[in-house]
């Protein structure tokens, strides 16, 4: 089973999950550039129905990061 929060990552991403992991950030995966980001956020926000302050959003500088992030607001990821 694919975890949802990679699974998203590679969604907006469009890349192959099996390439992410926790530690993928924007200095390791070509396409997570500053409209990407923008992007996961909007997808993150929707998917797990969470509004993000500016300052949590740029602490999720990895995938382990935003999850950590997400687990902080209760969410299941």
């Amino acid at each position: 089973m694919t975890d949802p929060l990679v699974q998203l990552f590679a969604d907006v991403l469009e890349v192959n999950p099996a390439e992410l992991n926790d530690e993928s950030s924007p200095d390791d995966v070509k396409e997570w550039d500053s409209l990407a980001a923008m992007k996961l956020v909007a997808a993150i926000e929707e998917k797990f129905r969470v509004r993000l302050s500016t300052k949590e959003i740029l602490k999720m500088s990895t995938i382990g990061r935003a999850r950590k992030t997400l687990q902080e607001k209760k969410v299941t990821v």
